[in-house]
């Protein structure tokens, strides 16, 4: 099972290597608004997946979230320590 560390580990090394086909690689190619509007979609999806979808749709809708943030924090060069001072 991932957890939220090592996703953003995963995440970097891909974004590093540049893995070729990576959706994660493809996504910080196409930048910051296009991240950003991934962020507000899965949001939005989140939110009516909690009022009318149930658990595990919400959860599955919250770890798309979960990743889409992950990329901006790569895109960004935002380092887990500058979340969690933040929490």
């Amino acid at each position: 099972m991932k957890t939220f560390e090592s996703l953003f580990e995963e995440l970097g090394a891909k974004a590093q290597e540049h893995a070729e086909g990576s959706k994660t690689v493809q996504e910080l190619e196409a930048g910051t608004h296009f991240i950003g509007k991934k962020i507000v979609e899965e949001a939005g999806e989140t939110w009516i997946a909690a009022e009318y979808e149930g658990v595990e749709r919400t959860a599955e809708e919250m770890s798309q979230l979960i990743y889409h943030l992950q990329v901006m924090m790569i895109d960004r060069g935002i380092t887990l320590e500058d979340i969690y001072k933040n929490l």
